[in-house]
């Protein structure tokens, strides 16, 4: 059974990556290009590793993975900050027990995969 990957970025082209680097491998890939649309999707069922942007309009990433938290969502999700901020904000320190690693843009595919089988064992 493959392994649902959830990518939350607004930037298509970071969506688009992801599900060619991973498609057609163990990886099913689903996209959301906001905090609100992964939510939804999250409340719809989804179980398994996030991919959470964390510079995004409206709802960033900060303040969509309080809300998964908020909601229970991170009790079925591992949960990975896909981002290119590299030293996240003090005033997140809470929530970082929420987050499982981190993956900088730009990533390879290598360095996304490798990150992604790592990840794979800690889904609940």
């Amino acid at each position: 059974m493959p392994v649902s990957v959830l990518v939350v970025d607004d930037d298509r082209s970071i969506q688009k990556t992801v599900e060619i680097v991973l498609n057609g491998s163990k990886w099913s890939v689903q996209s959301a290009a906001s905090g609100e649309e992964a939510l939804t999707i999250l409340a719809d069922g989804f179980r398994g590793i996030v991919l959470l942007d964390i510079m995004m309009p409206e709802l960033d990433g900060w303040q969509t993975l309080q809300a998964m938290v908020d909601r229970e969502f991170v009790q079925n999700c591992i949960v990975c900050m896909l981002t290119a901020v590299h030293d996240p904000q003090e005033a997140m320190d809470p929530l970082k027990e929420f987050v499982t690693d981190y993956v900088r843009k730009p990533f390879t595919a290598e360095e996304l995969v490798c990150a992604l089988d790592e990840l794979e064992g800690f889904l609940p």
